[in-house]
């Protein structure tokens, strides 16, 4: 093998394979309504807005599940998240800073959260 054969090995090798284009879904096709057996959870070791300026969890959550917390990144209530995914939706790392999960008996909806939703709030 010649010189330029084993660099041409060596720098496709440490390119590694070829990203596949990932799918971006529009806004529209996505329906963010409660699931009471779901909740987020957020995985801060991915999180952008632990170093950088990205809020769009934050902004999203309508019930203000979602707090920043600088230099850590966000911290979500589970009593007060609604599990309607909008927050994994929108978060634009791979892999998500924010994952649907099942719910667990401690992390059900506070008693406030669900009269709110009664009436329509």
């Amino acid at each position: 093998m010649s010189l330029g054969e084993a660099v041409c090995t060596v720098s496709d090798a440490l390119k590694g394979p070829a990203a596949l284009p990932e799918e971006i879904q529009d806004m529209a096709d996505f329906e963010a309504s409660p699931r009471e057996n779901e909740v987020a959870v957020a995985y801060n070791d991915t999180c952008l807005a632990r170093s950088s300026g990205c809020f769009s969890c934050v902004e999203r959550c309508e019930p203000e599940a979602i707090e920043l917390i600088q230099g850590t990144g966000i911290r979500i209530n589970q009593q007060i998240c609604t599990g309607c995914g909008i927050c994994q939706y929108v978060c634009p790392v791979t892999p998500k800073a924010v994952r649907m999960q099942v719910r667990t008996a401690t992390q059900t909806p506070s008693a406030y959260h669900a009269e709110s939703q009664q009436r329509g709030e």
